[in-house]
């Protein structure tokens, strides 16, 4: 299990993400997605990254003078672990969450420079919702999410699918609010505050 500390900086945290989806990747084609990023910068994280486990090579083969390495992701190892985040303090959450917030940010502008948008053909949405849960039916609705997503994310590349990065933050409201007021009559379905969604 790797630490907070090694996962969540910038650079380590895109490059584990680019092998999100089972992918096998070398360091060139690496650094062909991460193409902002200086080469040398490149190379140092991922091996800190594979001197930590979270990858590993799973081939090699003579480029003319060098070695080229093909890497994949240890996703049970790209993870902090419980006891590590219940020992972070406040500040070492606040800070993870901006990286984490950072990164989204960094991962649109960069599908907004690609061209002009099309949310629609690319099925770009991010929104926000509440919904009112005890306890038991937020174990529940975390349970039937995970029951829909675990079998596709078993899915092989192919040559209709594109790979989608999906992103989660649940969150309980804060005390005061949640229990401040009541739940409207009539609203029988979360309200979306923002949605940029066909």
């Amino acid at each position: 299990m790797a630490s907070a500390d090694l996962l969540l900086h910038p650079v380590r945290l895109r490059i584990v993400q680019a092998f999100l989806g089972d992918r096998a990747l070398t360091t060139t084609q690496l650094a062909e997605e991460l193409d902002d990023v200086p080469s040398g910068s490149l190379y140092r994280h991922v091996a800190l990254l594979t001197k930590a486990g979270v990858l590993q090579v799973v081939a090699e083969r003579r480029v003319r003078a060098v070695v080229e390495r093909t890497y994949t992701l240890r996703l049970l190892a790209a993870q902090v672990g419980p006891a590590e985040a219940a020992a972070m303090t406040p500040e070492d959450h606040s800070r993870a969450f901006m990286v984490f917030v950072a990164g989204l940010v960094a991962d649109f502008d960069r599908y907004l420079a690609v061209g002009p948008p099309n949310f629609v053909r690319d099925g770009v949405s991010y929104g926000m919702s509440a919904m009112w849960l005890s306890d038991g039916e937020y174990t529940d609705f975390l349970r039937e999410l995970q029951a829909m997503v675990m079998p596709r994310l078993a899915n092989a590349p192919g040559k209709r699918r594109r790979r989608r990065i999906v992103s989660s933050v649940f969150l309980p409201a804060p005390e005061k609010l949640a229990r401040g007021g009541a739940k409207p009559s009539g609203l029988t379905r979360p309200q979306h505050l923002t949605r940029a969604r066909s």
